[in-house]
């Protein structure tokens, strides 16, 4: 079923923004590295690797560089429109295409770079192959900050790696068992608040059921 409005949202979606695209198109054009998108190979469904779209916001070369996966605020590696796109998450919109072809759905997990992926337990692995990811999810809106928690953090790796990726995990198969059209458009809605808000907690009230959070994260969401 949620195949279906997968195709309607994104369908509609790309003839709705694409008017609101191109004043970015060109921007990024005439800026930075004059890369208008940023293909990275991520994994999906199966396991398998497929290649997720996204407006370029870094050099092209950011893995190589000092950093790596990892993103912070004002990280140097960030294009002159980086923040602004990454902050309004804008420039996952192209992510749309992926979604009508059947890569990814509007909910799932997010899909990762194989070095993130492979940190997983091989359970939540074996759990999460079972669908495609997602433009969001209930990971992206409990960790809507991310790249603020590990801007604060004195060992980003460690906090990234042995804090946020287990309970992430936790939330991914939480997802996974609780699969319905329900959810799906509770998601959706709880990813508008929390970019409009990042602050906000309502995802607390609306999953009361959700793994509990470890001592260690309660710091930081």
């Amino acid at each position: 079923m949620t195949r279906f409005f997968d195709i309607l949202f994104s369908g509609l979606a790309m003839l709705v923004l694409f008017p609101f695209m191109l004043p970015i198109v060109i921007g990024l054009k005439l800026t930075g590295e004059h890369d208008i998108f940023y293909c990275q190979e991520r994994i999906g469904k199966g396991g398998k690797p497929f290649k997720v779209i996204k407006f370029a916001t870094m050099l092209r070369d950011s893995p190589n560089l000092p950093g790596g996966l990892i993103t912070s605020d004002n990280d140097p590696r960030i294009l002159p429109m980086g923040n602004f796109l990454r902050r309004t998450k804008i420039n996952e919109l192209p992510q749309l295409l992926n979604i009508f072809v059947g890569q990814m759905s509007v909910i799932g997990y997010r899909p990762f770079a194989r070095k993130h992926y492979d940190l997983y337990s091989e359970e939540v692995k074996a759990k999460i192959n079972t669908i495609v990811p997602g433009l969001s999810g209930i990971g992206s809106v409990v960790f809507r900050n991310e790249e603020e928690i590990l801007h604060k953090a004195a060992d980003r790796e460690y906090v990234h790696d042995k804090i946020i990726t287990p309970y992430k995990g936790q939330l991914e198969c939480w997802y996974v068992e609780h699969r319905n059209a329900a959810t799906y458009f509770k998601l959706i809605i709880l990813t508008v608040i929390v970019v409009i808000k990042p602050s906000s907690q309502v995802w607390l009230k609306w999953f009361k059921d959700l793994p509990e959070i470890p001592d260690n994260l309660k710091e930081y969401i």
